[in-house]
């Protein structure tokens, strides 16, 4: 993301700060989720990686971590290569080597140049086969929060970033438009066999964050 070291000292303290609960959140969606989708042999690398919830927790033969915010690599687990490098600058990753990338909340965050730019850096470090998993906040249902976050800068529905992809060289090959609540941020406990259950089922209550993967087209 582009932001100064300050902005990002600042949004971390103030709208991102540590919680237990979401380390927890991402264990679970790795073992139920994302982990069978990634064969051990793999390269992983994970964009705007913050706290490293979704890096930490997968189980591959090489995981990359690549944020602006110079306090993420404190929260790297050990094994975890991070980088400190903003989206548009993938210049410290291999090109051909990644089989999977993921940004969870991030693309929101970027104007559609600087995703443009994000996107076609990334086309060139995929591996064949490789591909983008994005989940982030939807639009269509989240548009009452959707500029809670001070730094959100760009529209996307599950259509419009679909086409978007579409137009830079990408093609969807799944797309979930429900398929996590917002946030953690409730009263709710964070329960692994909850989050489990929700995850299975056809439909998705609450569900306001969008999930797509992506591969070269």
């Amino acid at each position: 993301m582009e932001k100064t070291a300050v902005t990002m000292k600042n949004y971390h303290e103030v709208r991102l700060p540590y919680d237990e609960r979401r380390d927890l959140l991402w264990k679970t969606l790795c073992d139920a989720y994302f982990q069978p989708l990634i064969h051990e042999g793999a390269c992983v690398l994970e964009l705007g990686a913050g706290y490293c919830h979704f890096i930490n927790h997968i189980r591959c033969a090489r995981r990359i971590a690549l944020d602006l915010w110079e306090g993420m690599p404190a929260h790297a687990a050990p094994g975890v290569e991070p980088i400190i490098a903003s989206t548009t600058n993938l210049g410290a990753v291999p090109d051909h080597c990644v089989d999977f990338a993921f940004a969870s909340n991030l693309f929101e965050h970027l104007t559609q140049d600087e995703l443009s730019q994000t996107l076609a850096q990334l086309r060139a470090k995929l591996a064949p086969g490789g591909s983008l998993n994005i989940l982030q906040p939807n639009y269509r249902f989240a548009y009452r929060e959707y500029f809670d976050d001070l730094n959100h800068r760009t529209v996307y529905s599950d259509r419009s970033l679909s086409d978007f992809l579409s137009c830079h060289g990408l093609k969807v090959i799944y797309c979930a438009p429900r398929f996590l609540p917002l946030t953690i941020k409730s009263a709710l406990p964070v329960s692994p066999l909850l989050i489990r259950l929700y995850l299975r089922l056809p439909f998705k209550p609450l569900g306001k964050q969008m999930l797509i993967r992506a591969v070269v087209a």
